[in-house]
């Protein structure tokens, strides 16, 4: 009997639920911000005491609200609506007085706009507040009724919600009685900054389910009949495997899947899950996120041994279950052309765990930018472990300071910091910065505690590390070419070459060969085809000994010039290149140079690196003063301040 009478009465809520249940007990706060997983399933006991998995509205009316007299519901689509029809018929009632009253017919037309709905609900609710009625207003889509904006852009309707909700908020009247106001976001950012800094109100996240979550909705959704047996007959993925594998996604995409195996009997296996989720996941980040596929691996990566060993030392460590060992993200620099996303994409491919890269998730719309970063950052904490690539950081993440585009860029770099130090997430979300130019990137990200692993990439210098580029960048263009063919320029010639240069080397060279074997065939068709309507046009027999002084001697031929050799077809179609036409590209060659550049990126990366041995050798005794001094010429030379 003891423990039923201790039993937590909402011990059967959602985090969230119980968190909202116990701020309002407090007396102090009536208005709650519900943001993220907003639009997903919510689960509940139902009256039979079988866990049941319901939308979000129903939960709030029929479960959360359940012991009110009124829940009402409001948005800009639909206007005001009821949980119930008593709720709706009381509400009327009221209406017809506030007609008579105030003038307007609203009876007959519901108003739909925030500033007149709200003008109706105050009454209202003050109304039936004095009768001892107990209220819950929910406001959906509430990004539509106080949008994020700047101040002096505020519409007059802006201003009158906002005053509104302001008012509710801190009165005496609606703070003692039994009154909440919720309002439903998917995103925290798209809301006036405002009204979401005022402490008279609780922002509460409804986060993505966890593995065991999941688990539970499995069991719930399957059973033990005849769907479980269904989708155990049309599954390679079993219910506990599944639940494992599918992070990041609700249990609306959930049961999506399950429904296209049950009731479509399209047949799960791992790889199908694989790409499934992928799709969904994606779609649900409205396109801003990418997941890195490959099938290379850090075998593919010619040169920068010790940035290897690194990374395949971390990839040893998140495989063997130890994120606490992992920096939280890594700065990886270099000169244009060093392989520096080749590196991390094959890193995809050692560590066993998603790798996304983050798309241009920038907008031109007010406030948009903010809420596509915050629905990316969710996904990420609910998929963990989770690698991310931000390609060309230093100009994807903005700075503290940015200005000119109405602080978006200091509040998108203020989520980004925030995020990426968050140490509740290390060795789960691994950040990759990677840019040419750390030295425009803030420091706040590259300190430790955030970006704590600093790596530098940089040309091959010795012809060891040029023979290995090269024969990498054979397998990944499918160039054939015997390595004593190879042109002394390629591997031992004063010009540094990288792997982008050698790539489009070896491009050039096949095409080349594949031109000239082309070119070779049709003259050679062109003159025997040349040859035969010449006899015919003589008008003369044939005869094995014709002369011209009709003698019937022949005269003496001259000897036949040796034909070229030519690759036959099928080796020009397996990327067969002769030494000849390799030593041809090479000599005519000429790579867009931009030495004062070249040279600042890699002082800087020198600079960032903090690990000498990751240094090659050549950069290890730098003076770092006169390496300073070099780099702020280099900035006045290029015209950089």
């Amino acid at each position: 009997m003891a423990d039923t009478q201790t039993a937590d009465p909402l011990a059967h809520y959602p985090e969230w639920a119980r968190n909202l249940a116990r701020r309002y007990f407090t007396k102090t706060i009536n208005q709650f911000v519900l943001h993220g997983n907003v639009r997903d399933l919510v689960r509940t006991i139902d009256e039979k005491d079988q866990t049941a998995y319901v939308p979000l509205r129903q939960f709030l009316s029929e479960d959360l609200f359940a012991g009110r007299d009124v829940v009402l519901f409001y948005d800009r689509s639909h206007g005001i609506h009821f949980a119930d029809p008593a709720s709706r018929a009381d509400f009327n009632r009221a209406l017809s007085g506030y007609d008579t009253i105030f003038g307007t017919e609203y009876a007959k037309k519901m108003p739909k706009d925030p500033a007149r709905v709200f003008a109706l609900l105050d009454n209202y609710i003050r109304l039936r507040l004095a009768d001892g009625k107990r209220i819950a207003v929910v406001v959906d889509y509430a990004e539509t009724i106080i949008p994020m904006t700047e101040a002096a852009s505020y519409s007059a309707e802006d201003r009158t919600a906002l005053v509104y909700l302001q008012k509710w908020s801190h009165d005496p009247i609606l703070l003692e009685a039994d009154f909440s106001l919720v309002l439903i976001t998917e995103n925290l950012t798209d809301l006036n900054r405002q009204f979401i800094q005022s402490p008279y109100n609780a922002e509460l996240e409804i986060t993505l389910p966890d593995a065991d979550q999941r688990s539970s909705f499995l069991d719930s959704f399957l059973g033990t009949g005849g769907r479980r047996q269904r989708y155990e007959a049309l599954s390679d993925v079993p219910p506990v495997a599944l639940s494992q594998n599918t992070a990041g996604l609700g249990y609306v995409q959930l049961r999506t899947i399950l429904a296209d195996v049950i009731e479509n009997e399209r047949r799960m296996t791992f790889e199908a899950l694989s790409e499934k989720k992928k799709e969904l996941i994606e779609a649900e980040a409205y396109g801003l996120l990418e997941f890195v596929e490959t099938d290379y691996t850090l075998k593919m990566v010619a040169g920068h041994s010790e940035a290897k060993a690194h990374l395949r030392a971390a990839a040893d460590a998140i495989r063997k279950g130890r994120p606490d060992v992992m920096p939280m993200g890594y700065l990886v620099s270099g000169p244009v052309g060093t392989g520096k996303t080749f590196l991390i994409t094959t890193f995809a491919g050692e560590i066993g765990i998603p790798m996304v890269k983050l798309k241009n998730f920038r907008s031109q719309w007010q406030g948009v930018t903010e809420g596509n970063l915050e629905k990316i950052l969710t996904l990420l904490r609910a998929m963990n472990p989770v690698a991310v690539m931000i390609d060309e950081a230093d100009a994807a993440l903005g700075d503290r300071s940015a200005s000119g585009d109405s602080g978006v860029s200091s509040r998108v770099f203020g989520q980004i910091a925030q995020a990426m130090s968050d140490t509740r997430f290390r060795g789960k979300i691994i950040w990759f910065l990677v840019t040419a130019r750390p030295d425009l990137m803030p420091v706040d990200l590259k300190r430790q505690g955030r970006a704590e692993e600093h790596i530098g990439l940089f040309y091959p210098s010795t012809r060891e590390d040029r023979v290995e580029l090269l024969e990498v960048m054979m397998k990944k263009t499918g160039v054939r070419v015997a390595l004593s063919d190879v042109p002394d320029a390629l591997l031992d010639g004063e010009r540094t070459y990288s792997g982008a240069d050698m790539e489009a080397l070896l491009t050039r060279a096949k095409f080349r060969a594949t031109t000239d074997l082309a070119e070779f065939l049709a003259a050679d068709n062109g003159d025997a085809a040349a040859a035969t309507p010449a006899a015919e046009a003589s008008g003369a027999e044939p005869t094995d000994n014709a002369a011209p002084g009709g003698d019937g001697a022949a005269p003496e031929a001259a000897p036949a010039e040796p034909a070229p050799k030519k690759p036959s077809p099928a080796e020009a179609e397996e990327g067969t290149v002769s030494g000849e036409v390799l030593a041809a590209v090479v000599e005519d060659f000429v790579p867009p140079t931009y030495p004062l550049q070249v040279e600042l990126q890699n002082l800087v990366a020198v600079m960032e690196c903090t690990s000498r041995s990751m240094l090659p050798e050549r950069f290890r005794g730098l003076d770092r003063e006169a390496t300073v001094r070099r780099i702020e010429e280099l900035k006045r030379l290029i015209g950089e301040r």
